[in-house]
C-alpha cells in the first residue's frame, strides 16, 4: 500500500509542478492576462504523463512488484484452501 501512495503522490506532484510551470510561463509571456482554464490543464496532463514515464520508473516498478507479490500470495492462499477442500 505504501508504494501506491508514494507513486500516486509523485504523479500528482509532477502534474502540479508542470501546471505551475505552464501557468507561470503563460502569465510571464502575456504580462498577467487572464489564465485560460482548459488548455493549460490539458497540456500539463500530457507533459506530466510523458515526463512520468522516465522520471517515476523506480516508484512504478516498486508498486508493480508489490501488486505482483500480493497477487502471488492471494493465489497461494486460494490454492491452499482448495487443496484442503479436496483432502476432506
Amino acid at each position: 500500500m505504501k508504494e501506491f501512495v508514494v507513486y500516486t503522490v509523485a504523479r500528482i506532484g509532477l502534474f502540479v509542478a508542470t501546471y505551475a510551470l505552464i501557468a507561470g510561463l503563460y502569465l510571464l509571456l502575456t504580462r498577467g492576462d487572464a489564465l485560460p482554464v482548459l488548455w493549460p490543464l490539458l497540456l500539463a496532463a500530457v507533459l506530466s504523463a510523458a515526463a512520468s514515464y522516465p522520471l517515476l520508473a523506480g516508484p512504478r516498478e516498486r508498486f508493480a512488484a508489490s501488486v505482483e507479490r500480493r497477487a502471488h500470495n492471494a493465489t497461494r492462499r486460494f490454492e491452499d484452501l482448495r487443496s484442503r477442500e479436496d483432502a476432506d
